[in-house]
């Protein structure tokens, strides 16, 4: 039935029990898994307002703008690393094979159909955090667009 196992992570704590019922399916299944981990590439204005506000984009201050990039980008890898190392341990610990994608500068949803595309994956199992309210109705969240856009299967796994 499934041979490639999609699974996408954020590294929400609360959600590694979606992690772990994926895993369980692609063991079921004798199925590989692979485990996925987003970031979108930040402009460097997005970069400069959280991490150095105080930069007023003088002669002088493009090194200190490169330096606050790297940093968030370094950030993001360490937070990327530390979620996908979830899933690797897990499908690990449960027999299943498993490969891993840092995929940077794409939207999530976006991202996560281009690497179910790239590595042949034949259902994506996602997570919903189950976010409502105005921002979740005008945008979407992004299991939302998955589900709106897949031309595979995919089987959503509410976190509670």
């Amino acid at each position: 039935m499934y041979r490639n196992i999609l699974l996408p992570t954020d590294g929400v704590k609360f959600c590694e029990h979606a992690i772990e019922s994926g895993i369980d399916l692609a063991k079921a299944l004798k199925a590989k898994v692979t485990g996925v981990y987003i970031t979108p590439k930040l402009t460097p204005f997005e970069i400069l307002e959280v991490y150095h506000p105080e930069i007023l984009w003088g002669p002088g201050d493009a090194e200190k703008a490169q330096q606050a990039m790297s940093h968030v980008e370094d950030l993001h890898r360490n937070l990327a690393d530390k979620a996908l190392a979830v899933i690797e341990k897990k499908a690990t610990e449960a027999g299943v094979e498993c490969e891993i994608v840092y995929l940077e500068g794409e939207s999530p949803a976006e991202g996560i159909l281009k690497v179910a595309e790239d590595k042949g994956s034949d259902l994506i199992f996602i997570a919903s955090h189950s976010k409502v309210g105005v921002a979740g109705a005008l945008f979407g969240t992004v299991t939302t667009k998955v589900l709106a856009h897949s031309k595979i299967p995919v089987l959503v796994k509410r976190c509670e």
